[in-house]
């Protein structure tokens, strides 16, 4: 069994600690509402049990995504009014099926850097963690700068070179929007590290507004340009130039990517590097059940529903 939660465990058990204390000093169905409480909890935990068992097929490749999940990256400006991160979640998808046996590691940065995944072989695991990625907060973000991922990027790749004879594969995918009043640093010291990949570039040069969560209203809408006179609606658009110097020094191609299929040739160049072998020990699939107790749960939310009527 493993678990694989939404939202950080720490933070839902805070939430729902906080929920059961609340019902126990108002509630008079206490019972009922601190069953929701807990069922929601294991909902959120995303218990996986074991499924079938099957041989799988590995290679030398390691794969980092490294991904922008700033604001811009909400921007309705991929394949028509898509946004871009939900661009970046389809390609990113795609990438690992096509590269299927590699291990994969994932960095998302906005305000901050950091691993999301280290280097694993889970194919599954590796698309869900890319499913569940979303841009920062409008109210904690700082401004968005290409040169927060540098050093974690590094640390990651230092724990591929452990592993020998092994390819090492990078994605940076962004826009290339620089709001911090800084300039690009070099990713030059990358370049060692890297046999192969490719800076992805998400974004037009007309750009795209950006929704945002109200905090108040509880519904989404248009982030506003606070630097203008009117607080129009902001447009963010692609920064081609930063992306492609990102590109250069790391002696990688850069692409731009508007539909799935221009990464097709990058793909065919990469497996060509990739040598495959069977792994002969028998390993498990795993197969989500959260679904079960959503059972139980709309159960009681109807009779809270029912119960809260017959008051009225």
């Amino acid at each position: 069994m493993r678990t694989f939660p939404i939202i950080p465990i720490w933070i839902m058990l805070i939430v729902c600690i906080s929920l059961i204390i609340f019902i126990i000093i108002k509630s008079n169905n206490k019972i009922i509402e601190i069953a929701i409480v807990i069922l929601i909890f294991i909902i959120n935990l995303r218990i996986m049990i074991p499924g079938d068992n099957y041989k799988s097929v590995s290679n030398n490749l390691d794969v980092l995504f490294v991904i922008d999940n700033t604001i811009s990256m909400n921007a309705e400006d991929y394949n028509g009014n898509e946004t871009r991160l939900s661009g970046v979640k389809k390609d990113c998808n795609y990438i690992i099926e096509r590269l299927s046996g590699a291990r994969f590691s994932i960095i998302t940065f906005n305000n901050k850097a950091q691993i999301i995944i280290p280097f694993i072989n889970d194919i599954n695991l590796a698309m869900e963690t890319i499913d569940i990625i979303e841009p920062i907060d409008e109210l904690y973000a700082k401004g968005s700068s290409l040169n927060t991922p540098i050093e974690t990027i590094l640390m990651s790749l230092n724990s591929s070179e452990k592993k020998d004879n092994r390819i090492r594969v990078i994605f940076f995918i962004s826009d290339g929007e620089i709001t911090k009043n800084e300039s690009l640093s070099s990713y030059r010291e990358i370049r060692e590290h890297i046999n192969n990949g490719a800076v992805l570039g998400y974004g037009t040069s007309k750009g795209g507004n950006m929704k945002s969560r109200n905090k108040f209203l509880y519904e989404d809408e248009y982030i506003r340009d606070n630097t203008s006179l009117n607080h129009d609606i902001a447009v963010s658009k692609i920064d081609e130039s930063n992306l492609k110097k990102i590109a250069s020094d790391i002696n990688i191609d850069y692409i731009h990517m508007n539909k799935e299929e221009n990464i097709n040739s990058k793909l065919r160049e990469i497996e060509k590097l990739a040598s495959s072998s069977i792994d002969d020990s028998s390993k498990k699939t795993y197969d989500d059940i959260y679904f079960i107790f959503v059972i139980p749960l709309l159960a009681l939310l109807f009779l809270e529903l029912h119960n809260i009527r017959r008051k009225v």
